[in-house]
């Protein structure tokens, strides 16, 4: 997940123009253009989970219309409730607060918390990986005793993914203090 970071922010850099460049130099814009590397890093991080996580729903609705066009209709619901956690956690992660502009507008920002809060990004897109198992076990398992016990899983995962972004707001609401 690192590297996925490392990448993000060096695309950014990379795609600097030369004033900034120059600003760069200027006493006082440094700080200025490190802030907004860092907030559009956390914007195309954010916009990755997206990205992902409206995928992952797809794979969800699919099964739902899968299990409905096979007369199981008793798993419906509980995929549906899984779909609605993941939309919801895909939308508030593209929806929030650019950059944490609190945090990216103080003059020094400690790296520690900084760190900390990388951390929260690079965990919720370790959550893209875990929902996809998590998905893949519900449609091997179909047709198995094993089904209930995988769309359970496939629940718990996705409510862990409104918990991780929970956590992050914490953090977030926390540095800002």
């Amino acid at each position: 997940m690192a590297d996925e970071k490392e990448q993000v922010f060096g695309k950014v850099t990379e795609d600097m123009d030369p004033f900034k460049k120059i600003l760069i130099k200027v006493p006082g814009f440094g700080g200025y253009i490190e802030r907004q590397k860092r907030r559009d890093s956390d914007k195309l991080i954010r916009e990755y989970i997206f990205d992902q996580f409206r995928e992952l729903e797809g794979r969800v609705s699919r099964l739902q219309r899968d299990f409905i066009s096979q007369g199981e209709i008793a798993y419906v619901d509980d995929l549906e409730a899984t779909a609605i956690k993941l939309r919801t956690f895909a939308d508030r992660t593209r929806t929030a607060t650019r950059g944490y502009s609190g945090l990216f507008d103080a003059v020094n920002v400690n790296e520690a918390e900084l760190t900390q809060l990388y951390e929260y990004d690079a965990s919720m897109l370790d959550l893209v990986d875990e929902i996809d198992h998590a998905i893949d076990n519900v449609e091997s398992s179909v047709g198995t005793d094993g089904l209930p016990a995988a769309i359970r899983h496939l629940e718990t995962k996705s409510e862990e993914c409104i918990q991780a972004f929970d956590r992050r707001e914490t953090v977030i609401l926390g540095l800002g203090e």
